[in-house]
């Protein structure tokens, strides 16, 4: 059941849903969303019913203590499977007619439905593994 739609929350759904490819963690948020006066305990208490609501997703990188969010309430990201890259961070979706393979494959050798709104593949990005074949 979704909150009362107070203005702060209505900001903060807006700057998720615009930044929908990526993860951030609630400092970035807060700091991004300074000018509109939200508070950070505001961001952690909305981000917190977010998630409960299946709107906005919580993972950790690799190494990392730190929490980050990535927003799912919109219909096309639900649909979707997740790409996270483990280095950067950065979530984007599969190309759906892969998925949709990958999808199948599973259902038909391994008599698996998979539920695509939770599932998220970790790797490293083409970009990070660029960066990594110019620094070797």
């Amino acid at each position: 059941m979704s909150k009362y739609m107070t203005k702060q929350r209505k900001i903060l759904l807006q700057f998720l849903s615009e930044h929908a490819d990526e993860s951030l963690f609630a400092e970035q948020i807060a700091l991004a969303l300074k000018e509109e006066g939200i508070s950070v305990s505001a961001i952690y208490r909305n981000l917190a019913d977010l998630e409960k609501e299946g709107k906005v997703r919580r993972t950790s990188k690799d190494g990392s203590r730190k929490v980050f969010f990535q927003y799912i309430g919109g219909e096309e990201c639900r649909a979707c499977i997740h790409l996270s890259c483990k280095k950067c961070g950065k979530t984007y979706h599969m190309d759906m007619s892969e998925a949709d393979i990958l999808i199948h494959h599973v259902a038909k050798q391994e008599k698996f439905a998979v539920d695509r709104s939770q599932t998220v593949l970790y790797g490293i990005c083409g970009d990070c593994q660029d960066h990594e074949r110019r620094n070797d």
